[in-house]
C-alpha cells in the first residue's frame, strides 16, 4: 500500500499543477463566476479542496490551519490560491513519503467538522478517501474548465502521470 500511496500523492499534485495552469489562462471574472458547481465557481471549488485537504491534513499529523467551515474562501486571489496548493500538496507528498505499513493500519481519531462526533478509524482508508475527495472535485473543476473555454481542458488521466513519472 506504501507504493500506492506514494503514486496517489504524486498524481494528485501532477493533476492539481495541470489544473492550476489551465485556470491561470482565465481572467479572475471566470474563474469566480458561478457555473453551478456544488462549490459555485472554479475559484470556489479550488478553495473547497484546499480547505478539505488541510482539515485532513491536521487530522493526519496534528498541526496545521483547520478552516471552520468547507466552503471558507482562503484565497481569494489566484497566485496566492495556487502557492498554497503547491505548499499543500508538498505537505501530503511528504507524509506519504514517511508513511509506514504500520502507520496506514494505526488508527487515528478526530472530531467530525460538521458533527459533534468523534470518529476512529485505520489511517488507509480516510487517506485513500482524501485523494478520491481531491479526484471528485477537481472533475466538477475540469467541467468548469470546459464551461468556461469551450474547448477541452488538459488531460487528467492517471495512466497519463504514471507514464510520465515512468520516463
Amino acid at each position: 500500500m506504501l507504493a500506492m500511496f506514494r503514486h496517489l500523492a504524486g498524481y494528485n499534485a501532477w493533476a492539481n499543477q495541470r489544473l492550476y495552469d489551465a485556470a491561470a489562462q482565465l481572467s479572475d471574472e471566470q474563474r469566480w463566476r458561478d457555473v453551478g458547481l456544488f462549490f459555485g465557481s472554479l475559484a470556489g471549488t479550488l478553495n473547497h479542496l484546499l480547505v478539505a485537504d488541510r482539515v485532513w491534513m491536521k487530522r493526519f499529523t496534528g498541526t496545521g490551519d483547520h478552516p471552520d467551515r468547507l466552503s471558507a474562501i482562503l484565497h481569494r486571489d489566484f497566485a496566492e490560491l495556487r502557492t498554497a496548493r503547491e505548499a499543500e500538496d508538498k505537505r501530503i507528498s511528504d507524509f506519504a513519503a514517511g508513511l509506514t505499513e504500520a502507520a496506514l493500519e494505526g488508527p487515528i481519531t478526530y472530531r467530525m467538522m460538521t458533527r459533534p462526533d468523534t470518529v476512529t478509524s485505520k489511517l488507509w482508508p480516510d487517506l485513500l478517501h482524501v485523494f478520491n475527495h481531491q479526484t471528485h472535485h477537481r472533475g466538477q473543476a475540469h467541467t468548469a474548465l470546459s464551461l468556461l473555454t469551450s474547448a477541452e481542458p488538459p488531460s487528467l488521466d492517471m495512466i497519463l502521470y504514471a507514464r510520465a513519472a515512468a520516463a
